[in-house]
């Protein structure tokens, strides 16, 4: 079965960092995607990860939904499944503070996406996701082209094994 992957965008990488796009693939191959509002008490920006993900706090505060309403969605959307993660720690602490913020609990498992190749495979990971980016040619670091890049490249290293 084709996992569920999530990737989260965020404004930076250090402390006071938080989620700003939450991306989603679904074994069925749709995918969802949300922008989020920052919640007033997030300041932090880190101009390096803007350059990163095209994402200006202008197009958040304009396009954004309310954070509240992304945590809904997620939830409706995952309720009592899993979702894995390449970046297991980071996306977990961001969608922690999403939730926080939303005050609401989150239904859904998050887990690394390691946990479901072997060593072989691991070691591989980082060309076969290479050649997936640019197969698909996606041009946006964006989270949901980002999950189906992840998704993609287990569903490969998955064939090779099988």
């Amino acid at each position: 079965m084709t996992p569920i992957v999530i990737d989260v965008e965020a404004s930076g990488f250090g402390r006071g960092s938080y989620p700003i796009e939450v991306g989603v693939a679904l074994p069925d191959g749709s995918r969802h995607c949300y922008l989020i509002t920052p919640a007033r008490q997030w300041k932090s920006w880190d101009d390096a990860a803007e350059k990163v993900h095209g994402i200006s706090r202008e197009v958040l505060l304009t396009y954004g939904r309310p954070l509240q309403d992304v945590a809904w969605r997620l939830n409706e959307l995952l309720r009592h499944k899993t979702a894995y993660s390449d970046a297991w720690s980071f996306d977990l602490s961001w969608l922690g503070k999403l939730y926080d913020a939303a005050n609401m609990q989150q239904t859904f498992r998050l887990a690394d996406i390691s946990s479901l190749i072997d060593e072989e495979q691991r070691d591989r990971w980082h060309s076969v996701k290479l050649q997936v980016i640019s197969d698909m040619g996606l041009r946006r670091h964006r989270a949901s082209g980002d999950a189906l890049v992840l998704q993609e490249t287990w569903r490969r290293l998955r064939q090779k094994a099988a």
